[in-house]
């Protein structure tokens, strides 16, 4: 397929989200079964034009002065691929699947807005109602951090330090372009992708099967590496679902110790028990019923809280869902999180910790939870975070990217990360 006809699927896949608000994922992947023809570059490219046009929605749409799906694509390119109209008008000329080119009109307005101009919402490319929520969040550099939260993200890797090391997988991998991350110990990363390209499939890699690494963002390992999880150490991972960051705690542990990884919602974990198995971990018990838990009150080291949130930290990769989300879900998010830390803190022993940790950027489920469950819990005091990041990267600089506020925040602004909200809170001894 040329760009037009790539470019005139991303428009009907965008149709489709739009009129039946769908996940994109799901669009997309009706949108191949009815179109085999289409080969894995094509489909790629489609995607990324569509997930492009999602992520600047509103600056796509400002600078075309539409937000219809056609804008939104046309705009994606102009956007994120550092296409001109003359550009793709010369590449959609004689293509007999190409929409109509851009008119005179579209042209005029696409060089003539300058995006830095635009208002603040539409540089951050937030919808209306998230403004206050990102201006609580960060203050005067809330734009910024929501242009950040609109860019493509990279390939994350967390290396499993049972089986193997960062060098090696490295070297397994060195023709994908990796890198070693900058602030998480056994981090990988694969850059960003450019214009119409793609992530290599890493989970086809020989190193994956052998269970050398998993895919995971690399403030997500870093929030199960500030933990603090040691071997010999008791810990509940009390909203375990796919079992990510319990396997990074299992690795910290190196075996030795015991964790539960408890869900509420049982298909949630259904993926936990291949990684398991892959991953050569043999100290994690899989549980599923909240009454299986109770021999563990007061037992726990540590018990770690990944609590459901809005995911508003993983907007670059689920942009689709910044669109879909509303105040009422966030309403409920909130209720569910105090909940859940209420219900988490039984387990804690006398000088455990309870770990709160969320992929939200907002404040409201994060800093005011925990501000909130102190006030009422006076057992529990924060951990001095600033001592506690230090100390996990000793001899490192980076400590003046994270932003330190009633725990750690993680932003792709601030650490080139997913969003992620961190609290360390001990129980005091007796």
């Amino acid at each position: 397929m040329r760009l037009g006809g790539r470019l005139a699927a991303a428009i009907e896949v965008l149709e489709d989200i739009e009129r039946r608000h769908r996940p994109a994922a799901d669009a997309l992947k009706d949108w191949g079964l009815s179109h085999r023809f289409a080969g894995a570059g094509d489909r790629a490219a489609i995607g990324n034009i569509v997930y492009d046009a999602l992520r600047r929605r509103r600056s796509a749409g400002w600078l075309l002065g539409s937000d219809s799906p056609r804008a939104l694509a046309f705009g994606a390119l102009l956007l994120e691929w550092g296409e001109t109209p003359e550009a793709i008008n010369a590449e959609l000329e004689g293509d007999r699947f190409a929409p109509p080119p851009l008119s005179d009109e579209e042209v005029t307005a696409a060089t003539s807005r300058r995006l830095e101009e635009a208002p603040s919402e539409i540089r951050a490319d937030v919808p209306d109602w998230c403004v206050p929520l990102f201006e609580a969040s960060f203050d005067g550099d809330w734009a910024e951090e929501g242009r950040a939260l609109a860019g493509r993200p990279p390939l994350d890797l967390r290396v499993n330090g049972l089986l193997s090391n960062r060098d090696r997988v490295l070297s397994e991998i060195r023709e994908t372009g990796a890198q070693p991350t900058a602030l998480a110990p056994e981090g990988i990363r694969i850059p960003p992708i450019r214009g119409n390209g793609r992530h290599p499939n890493v989970q086809a890699e020989p190193a994956f099967r052998k269970g050398w690494f998993e895919v995971q963002d690399e403030g997500s390992q870093l929030a199960a590496d500030l933990a603090g999880a040691r071997p010999g150490m008791q810990v509940l991972d009390f909203c375990a679902g796919a079992g990510g960051k319990t396997l990074a705690l299992a690795a910290d542990m190196g075996n030795r110790g015991q964790i539960f990884a408890y869900d509420a919602e049982k298909p949630r974990l259904a993926p936990i028990f291949d990684r398991i198995r892959r991953a050569g971990v043999r100290d994690i018990q899989v549980l599923s019923r909240l009454e299986q838990l109770s021999d563990l009150r007061e037992r726990m080291d540590l018990v770690l809280v990944d609590a459901p949130c809005t995911g508003s930290g993983t907007w670059r990769r689920r942009p689709d869902a910044k669109w879909r989300l509303t105040q009422k879900q966030l309403d409920a998010r909130k209720a569910e999180q105090a909940h859940i830390l209420e219900a988490a803190k039984a387990f804690v022993k006398p000088g455990g910790r309870l770990v709160y940790i969320t992929c939200s950027v907002f404040r409201e489920e994060n800093q005011d939870q925990i501000s909130n469950f102190l006030e009422n819990n006076q057992e529990f005091s924060p951990v001095d975070h600033g001592v506690l990041f230090e100390a996990a990267h000793p001899g490192q600089s980076d400590v003046a990217r994270i932003q330190l506020d009633r725990g750690i925040v993680l932003t792709p602004l601030r650490t080139g990360t997913d969003g992620f909200y961190f609290a360390s809170l001990q129980r005091a001894a007796g």
